[in-house]
C-alpha cells in the first residue's frame, strides 16, 4: 500500500514539473531569435516597398518623357501641315490667276475668230449690195435717169465723239465734222484695249458698241466684256449685274456659259454662297464637257461643294 502511494506521488512530481516546463518563458535567446527575424522580414518588405516606389517613379518618368516626345512631334507635325496647306493655297491661287488670265486670252483669240467671220459675212453682204446697187444704176442709166446722189457715211458708221445725237452717223453730217468708225473697228478696239488692260477705255468702248450697234452679234459679247473689266476691278457686284444682262438680254450669245460661271464666281466673293453654287451647278448641268463646266467643277470642290445636288431620301 505504502509503495502504491510512493510511486503515484513520483508520477505526480514529474506531471508537474513537465507542466512547469512547458508554462515556464521561453529562454531569452530564443526570444532575441524571433525578434531579430521579424526585424530582418520587416526590413525586406521595406527594402520592397521602396524598391517599387522607384520602379514606379521611374516608368512615370518614362511616361511623361514618352507623352512629352509625342506632343512635340505632334506639334511638329502640325506645323509642316499648316505650311503645306499654305503652300497648297499659294499654289491654287497662282493657279487660279494663271487660269483666268490664259481664259481672259482664250476668249480674246475665240472673239476674234467669230469678228472675222462677221467681218466675212459682212464683206459679203456688202459685196451683194454693190452688185445689187450697180444693178440698179445701170437699169436707171439704161433708161435714162440720172445718176443718183451720194449719201452720207452709209450703215454702220459710228461718231465716237463730237455729236451728242446718237442718230448723227445716220445723218448727212460733213466729211470734215466727224470720222465714223464702223462697228468691226469699234470693237476690235475695244477688245484690244482690254486685254491689254486699258479698262476704263475699253469699258466706254463697249458700252458705245451697245449703244450704236445694240442688234449686231458682238454685242452680247461687249455686255459680257463691260462684267470682266468690273470683275477685274473687284466690283463683284456689277460684275454681277452686266453678266446677268447678258443671261437676259442675249439668250442665244455663245458667251451664255461665260456670263453663268463667272456670274456664279462674282457671288461667291460677295458671300452669297448658296446663290454661287447653284449658279455653277447649273454651268455643270447645261454645258456638260466644256472649259466653263470643268471650271465650275474646280470651284464647286474649292468650296466644299459637289457639281451636283443631293437629294435627301
Amino acid at each position: 500500500m505504502r509503495s502504491r502511494w510512493i510511486v503515484v506521488g513520483l508520477a505526480v512530481l514529474f506531471i508537474g514539473a513537465l507542466a512547469g516546463s512547458a508554462l515556464a518563458p521561453p529562454p531569452a535567446g530564443a526570444v532575441s531569435k524571433e525578434m531579430i527575424q521579424m526585424q530582418q522580414q520587416l526590413t525586406q518588405i521595406l527594402q520592397n516597398q521602396q524598391d517599387l516606389r522607384s520602379a514606379i517613379d521611374s516608368s512615370n518618368a518614362t511616361m511623361r518623357t514618352l507623352v512629352q516626345q509625342s506632343l512635340d512631334a505632334t506639334n511638329q507635325l502640325s506645323g509642316q501641315m499648316n505650311g503645306l496647306q499654305k503652300a497648297v493655297q499659294e499654289v491654287q491661287a497662282n493657279s487660279g490667276s494663271r487660269i483666268d488670265s490664259m481664259g481672259q486670252q482664250t476668249q480674246g483669240l475665240a472673239d476674234n475668230v467669230q469678228d472675222i467671220q462677221a467681218r466675212v459675212g459682212k464683206l459679203s453682204q456688202q459685196v451683194t449690195d454693190i452688185q445689187n446697187l450697180l444693178q440698179s444704176i445701170d437699169a436707171k442709166v439704161s433708161g435714162g435717169a440720172g445718176s443718183p446722189a451720194a449719201s452720207g457715211a452709209g450703215p454702220g458708221a459710228y461718231a465716237p465723239s463730237g455729236s451728242s445725237d446718237p442718230s448723227a452717223a445716220n445723218s448727212n453730217p460733213s466729211p470734215a465734222a466727224i470720222s465714223p468708225i464702223s462697228a468691226d473697228t469699234l470693237y476690235q478696239n475695244a477688245l484690244r484695249d482690254f486685254t491689254s488692260g486699258k479698262y476704263d477705255l475699253a469699258h466706254q468702248e463697249f458700252y458705245d458698241y451697245i449703244k450704236h450697234f445694240p442688234s449686231n452679234d458682238l454685242a452680247s459679247n461687249s455686255q459680257f466684256y463691260i462684267g470682266e473689266i468690273a470683275y477685274a476691278q473687284n466690283n463683284f457686284k456689277e460684275a454681277i449685274a452686266d453678266y446677268e444682262a447678258v443671261l437676259t438680254n442675249y439668250p442665244k450669245s455663245f458667251k451664255i456659259a461665260a456670263s453663268l460661271l463667272k456670274k456664279g464666281m462674282a457671288e461667291l466673293e460677295t458671300a452669297q454662297k448658296a446663290a454661287g453654287i447653284r449658279d455653277l451647278r447649273e454651268v455643270v448641268k447645261r454645258f456638260p464637257g466644256s472649259e466653263e463646266s470643268r471650271r465650275a467643277t474646280a470651284k464647286l470642290h474649292e468650296v466644299g461643294a459637289t457639281p451636283a445636288a443631293t437629294r435627301s431620301r
